[in-house]
């Protein structure tokens, strides 16, 4: 008899909500500022917001976060995380955001707009450190179970965006201080991403001035809810 052999497993796609948006996009790429003007929108129709970042959003994770982001790890209790540990680290704080912030809010019918959320695992953890995407996926499978339904990519070039961020921040975190190459990386993902998933990615030309910018991400945001 011949060896029986398993068919491949097919991919379930993970559920999206709705009402919630992700933004996403390299340093210097100006996601602050366009949170804030979709969640200006988005209260102008007397809607509940809930704004929030990766990794944090809830006290844990903004401790992970802590743990995660600087840029001088202390030396006397522990040594800077592996990229491993990173990849790891940012999804224990995930997990604790959905489950503790982004859950219950979507449950009570408030949109949620976070500043990252998973695609920025597969950029910077995947396409930056070069850890396999499969790991990453089965990852967010297991302990995230959730998507965005639409996320918004401010696209900038690596040196036009660190540019902006030079005066930004006197001291950079552990992730922003790596090198022109990693930063490259990490773009070529996030576009890699946004070409396999058209539907749920709007891709932005962040070059354009922040009001530029804002305005078009609110377009993109009206168009999205009057074709959902």
């Amino acid at each position: 008899m011949s060896p029986r052999i398993p068919r491949p497993q097919r991919s379930v796609p993970l559920p999206t909500h709705p009402r919630f948006i992700t933004l996403e996009g390299g340093e210097g790429a100006g996601k602050t500022t366009v949170l804030n003007a979709l969640r200006d929108a988005l209260l102008a129709g007397d809607e509940e917001v809930v704004s929030t970042r990766e990794p944090g959003g809830t006290p844990l994770a903004e401790l992970i976060r802590g743990l995660l982001l600087n840029p001088h790890a202390d030396r006397a209790r522990h040594e800077a995380p592996s990229a491993e540990t990173e990849l790891l680290l940012m999804f224990a704080a995930r997990a604790q955001h959905v489950r503790e912030t982004i859950l219950p809010a979507l449950e009570r019918g408030a949109w949620v707009l976070s500043d990252r959320f998973t695609d920025s695992s597969y950029a910077y953890q995947g396409g930056g450190r070069g850890l396999d995407a499969g790991f990453i996926a089965e990852l967010e499978r297991r302990v995230v179970g959730l998507q965005p339904s639409l996320t918004l990519l401010l696209d900038v070039g690596v040196a036009q965006g660190r540019e902006r961020t030079r005066g930004r921040d006197l001291y950079p975190d552990r992730i922003e201080a790596e090198r022109d190459e990693f930063f490259e990386r990490v773009r070529a993902a996030y576009l890699s991403r946004a070409d396999a998933e058209p539907r749920r990615f709007r891709v932005i030309d962040a070059t354009q001035t922040v009001e530029r910018v804002s305005e078009e991400a609110v377009h993109q945001l009206r168009d999205w809810q009057a074709g959902a």
